[in-house]
């Protein structure tokens, strides 16, 4: 069995995480997921890489963004401890969209993975194949490069093909991957 990294965009996997959730009202796995994708690939999960940020905070906190620090704090505690987790952190940025809403966005993340996923030769020398849960197409140019250095980069993402939804994937990450898979509800039991 084959060693791998995965490489976790968390903001992306949380969205699918709450859709499957909502979908049948059963909580879902966090950890075990990225165990049960290894499994499923007959890989070997040497180490975990997950790319998040905090919540935003205004100056001074709302009841609701204490309450999500508090949460965001405790779960980044649990993975800290981890020896085997990597956890990385970029920030948060709220936006009001055109329709006067309050949006919010992850920024520096992607650059984050980036970064590591580039640096995997000097830190892993054996390891061969990466696992990379993610959708957009910030993604490329660094898979085309891991390709040319001997990875295989293996995608997991999640689309629905539907008009103005918050799941859409990059067709070029999609052929740029050496292969990809669309994550589905039983990665989550």
């Amino acid at each position: 069995m084959d060693d791998a990294l995965l490489f976790i965009d968390d903001g992306f996997f949380g969205l699918v995480k709450k859709h499957f959730s909502k979908e049948d009202g059963k909580p879902k796995k966090y950890l075990q997921t990225f165990r049960n994708i290894c499994k499923k690939e007959n890989l070997n999960l040497k180490h975990l890489y997950i790319y998040t940020a905090p919540p935003f905070q205004s100056p001074k906190p709302t009841e609701k963004e204490d309450f999500l620090m508090s949460r965001y704090q405790s779960m980044t505690k649990m993975l800290r401890r981890k020896k085997w987790i990597t956890l990385r952190e970029g920030r948060c940025q709220k936006i009001i969209n055109e329709k006067g809403h309050e949006d919010y966005k992850q920024k520096g993340v992607d650059a984050l993975i980036i970064m590591d996923m580039f640096d995997i030769k000097e830190n892993y020398q054996n390891i061969k194949k990466i696992i990379l849960i993610a959708s957009d197409s910030d993604f490329v140019p660094v898979i085309e490069r891991m390709k040319q250095k001997g990875f295989e980069v293996i995608i997991y993402t999640y689309f629905d093909r539907k008009r103005d939804s918050k799941f859409s994937t990059s067709n070029q990450l999609l052929k740029v991957a050496s292969r990809w898979e669309r994550l589905v509800k039983e990665d989550f039991e």
